[in-house]
């Protein structure tokens, strides 16, 4: 640049005045050439720069003109500037689906109920929670996906069965696209929401314990059941450790729930070869009730002096002990030992309606689908807790869901992957306190 007096601005010379323009119209947004009209719109573009390049050289000063365009050059090029728009050769993405759900649109509660098992409301304030988990950069060669759409996205597969190739489609994603936003919003639900599930304190103790105890089981914290979640033949596994009783290929996921059928804990990712008895010995509950960590609180005295500290309801799949309280079973029994099966076998049915709405809602785990078994833990732990959000949300569950017309017409409840004991488990397994316990409620019950 040329030197400047004192009395007046300093003028560039044409040299650089030419390298000016140059980047000025560097700037200048390129039209599109298409193939009809290319010659015309390639002359009136060559025009313009023409112009443009005359307007900037007869400029008498453009000394500030030119030293704003280079800095704005500058800032674009090292990306200080953000972009409100992407770049015009970006892939746009398509609709689908994806554009009646959007809030945007007068989508109404019963379509997203259909789609999604939630009403509008409940969605908007899980996707806003979930937001900054999903949140995608934006890129030079492709819009990001809109964390609603990722967050929408997992929702439907989960609740529709779809698979990745089909329902992609709906909401503008490739394939990859689609496994890349199941597992992000599986992560995302299990930081932002896990304290969802977990074993119920205070004053929602108190309610819980409360529950039981009108249905005739003082100080329990719950029912525990198992179902099988079926997939296709696993890869790259031993395949027949999945093979269970009924012939399927199946994943166990072990489930307790109170009478609000609210999941407390979930245990699942074991073949569906191992009995329930394997399952329940490595799971939490097991480890933390061998450390008396369990049930927390002051010991309950009921008849006979018999003492507990808690307690949950199982079925005769599972070994009696003094915190898994099973039915006695058998025929020819005692009146009072039938009132107790009774009762129990009525409080236990909390964990087959859980699953019931759960898997009716949720529909992928209800069905035989392929699926990865590293990311399917995660996955019913994350539906596990939408469930609980669902619940206390107050959304209904439609019985409908839970029945089926078969190939011939008929019309059958749905099979919930619940498979019981082909015979009861021997007596000789538990201890004197375990029968003491339960001979003790069913003395209580005979009382009432």
């Amino acid at each position: 640049m040329d030197d400047c007096n004192g009395d007046g601005p300093a003028v560039l010379s044409t040299t650089k005045k030419t390298a000016v323009a140059a980047a000025a119209v560097a700037v200048v947004p390129r039209f599109q050439i298409e193939s009809a009209a290319g010659r015309m719109k390639a002359a009136f573009s060559r025009r313009r720069q023409r112009l443009l390049l005359q307007r900037v050289l007869d400029a008498p000063d453009c000394i500030t003109t030119s030293q704003a365009v280079v800095q704005l050059c500058a800032a674009i090029g090292c990306r200080l500037l953000p972009r409100a728009t992407p770049r015009w050769w970006m892939r746009r993405r398509a609709g689908g689906t994806w554009e009646d759900l959007r809030v945007c649109d007068d989508a109404a509660d019963d379509y997203f109920w259909e789609k999604l098992r939630m009403s509008r409301r409940v969605f908007m304030e899980i996707s806003e929670a979930c937001e900054p988990h999903v949140q995608r950069q934006v890129t030079f060669y492709r819009e990001p996906l809109q964390p609603e759409q990722i967050v929408v996205y997992a929702l439907y597969r989960w609740a529709t069965r779809e698979s990745y190739d089909n329902s992609t489609s709906y909401f503008g994603m490739g394939r990859t696209s689609g496994v890349r936003a199941v597992r992000d919003v599986t992560a995302a639900i299990l930081r932002v929401y896990g304290e969802k599930m977990s074993w119920p304190t205070g004053v929602r103790k108190q309610v819980v314990l409360r529950a039981f105890f009108d249905k005739g089981f003082p100080s329990c914290h719950g029912a525990v059941d198992c179902t099988h979640i079926y997939v296709d033949k696993p890869a790259n596994v031993l395949s027949k450790n999945y093979f269970d009783r009924k012939h399927r290929f199946s994943v166990i996921a072990q489930v307790v729930v109170d009478l609000d059928l609210r999941v407390l804990d979930v245990f699942v990712g074991y073949p569906g070869s191992c009995h329930d008895i394997r399952v329940i010995q490595l799971s939490s509950p097991s480890r933390r009730a061998e450390v008396g960590l369990l049930f927390c609180g002051p010991p309950v005295t009921l008849l006979r002096g018999v003492t507990t500290n808690g307690y949950i309801l199982g079925d005769n799949g599972y070994p009696p002990s003094e915190w898994v309280m099973v039915p006695y079973g058998g025929i020819n029994q005692h009146p009072d030992e039938e009132r107790f099966d009774t009762k129990q076998k009525v409080a236990r049915g909390a964990v087959e309606r859980a699953f019931g709405r759960l898997k009716g809602m949720w529909r992928l785990f209800l069905r035989t689908h392929k699926t990865n078994l590293d990311s399917l833990p995660q996955q019913f732990t994350a539906v596990c807790i939408l469930h609980n959000i669902l619940l206390d949300a107050g959304i209904e569950f439609d019985e409908n869901l839970l029945w089926e017309v078969d190939a011939n017409g008929v019309r059958r409840r749905v099979d919930l992957g619940i498979h019981r004991p082909p015979q009861p488990v021997s007596m000789l397994t538990s201890t004197r306190e375990a029968h003491a316990l339960r001979n003790a409620l069913a003395q209580g019950m005979k009382h009432v």
